[in-house]
């Protein structure tokens, strides 16, 4: 049984990210997302294989600086107690520093570009994809190949 870091922001990366549930259970998984109060029930569903970063919002430059800081060093922290096979994320800013961990440690990364883009890059994939902080990047439309030549189209995650 590999152990695996699933890894999104709050909202829509994690309903993507919860959509491989078959995959989560079947595995030694551990879930990583924001703190917010609709995630509060995760825990116990996932009989505590649950750990929240702050939620932060660009929206808001000054106090996410602070909360990208904190959760870069929890994301470390969570990295080493974990120290998963492999990481999946579905991405967002909570996921970025997590694929470089795990690629400056050995774990297999893969990164699930949002559904939600069709045509644009995300932040975070533009970022990790750059700096190649992946093993596989997956793109679930068509059209983003031609964003990400050396992603992997897998289609819908939904």
């Amino acid at each position: 049984m590999k152990r695996i870091m699933f890894i999104s922001s709050a909202g829509g990366h994690l309903s993507e990210m919860l959509q491989l549930k078959k995959v989560i259970d079947s595995n030694d998984s551990y879930i990583v997302t924001e703190n917010t109060k609709n995630n509060l029930s995760l825990k116990k569903k996932y009989n505590n294989k649950v750990s929240f970063l702050l939620h932060g919002s660009k929206d808001h430059i000054f106090t996410y600086i602070f909360k990208f800081i904190y959760n870069t060093f929890k994301s470390l922290f969570l990295y080493f107690k974990v120290h998963p096979d492999y990481i999946i994320t579905t991405g967002a800013h909570t996921a970025g520093m997590m694929c470089i961990f795990g690629k400056l440690f050995g774990s297999k990364v893969i990164y699930i570009e949002t559904f939600a883009n069709i045509n644009t890059k995300t932040a975070t994939g533009k970022w990790v994809y750059k700096l190649h902080a992946y093993d596989y990047f997956i793109v679930q439309w068509e059209s983003m190949l031609e964003l990400y030549p050396k992603a992997i189209y897998g289609g819908w995650i939904y």
